[in-house]
């Protein structure tokens, strides 16, 4: 009988709640990214270490990314945007581990993901301009454009759903095909470039997410330096 994609087999319940194994993929990858963080920055120096040298440089590529990219400085930004970067990253390359299912590879991880985004473009929203303002955003350039306005948050939302959903699930199912039909050596290629495409996935969602917040942030300064 053949299953649907989007159907997934608990693991074990806890209580009445059902855990299946990209959530257990979840935790773990959860936990090591804790571990990993706890770890290097526990004791960090003005002599790095070669931990601390791949952390300040990712820090600083995040940093130079959320710059260009919002136009703002990125110290309130760095913690959600790194950490959907690297949680997306590590998610993906999971799936080059036997038996693992990558979380990123099911619509339930991808729209908890759109989700936060989507509400940390209205809390950044409301923040930047004050909830009058960022509702007042919705009627611009004219009242009509409301409902326009408004399913346009939801649509682009939607769309990080299908676009890491797609492009995660399809790298998946191509490489176990390969890997059942042709034996173990043949589908290193697809592999490695699953690996590049994990990451892609992972960069695109990421600035997608800083484009979204930042539309926001950018209303709000336009708005203020007008009523200066």
């Amino acid at each position: 009988m053949m299953h649907s994609p989007l159907a997934t087999e608990p693991l074990f319940h806890l209580g009445p709640v059902p855990v299946s194994a990209p959530v257990v993929t979840t935790w773990v990858i959860i936990v090591l990214l804790t571990a990993v963080s706890v770890l290097i920055t526990r004791r960090l120096s003005l002599t790095p270490s070669k931990a601390q040298t791949v952390l300040e440089l990712l820090v600083n590529t995040i940093d130079a990314q959320i710059r260009d990219t919002m136009q703002t400085e990125p110290q309130p930004y760095r913690a959600l945007i790194g950490t959907l970067f690297l949680f997306i990253l590590i998610g993906n390359w999971s799936s080059l581990l036997p038996g693992v299912e990558p979380p990123t590879a099911h619509v339930e991880t991808d729209a908890a993901l759109a989700l936060l985004v989507f509400c940390a473009t209205i809390y950044y929203g409301v923040r930047t301009r004050g909830l009058r303002r960022y509702l007042a955003t919705f009627a611009e350039p004219t009242w009509v454009m409301i409902p326009l306005n408004v399913v346009e948050q939801i649509t682009r939302t939607f769309s990080l759903v299908v676009r890491l959903f797609g492009n995660v699930m399809s790298g998946v199912f191509v490489v176990g095909i390969v890997l059942s039909l042709a034996g173990l050596l043949v589908p290193i290629p697809l592999m490695a470039l699953d690996l590049l495409t994990g990451a892609v996935q992972a960069y695109i969602f990421t600035v997608l997410a800083m484009v979204f917040i930042g539309a926001a942030l950018a209303e709000g300064s336009e708005t203020s330096s007008n009523q200066q």
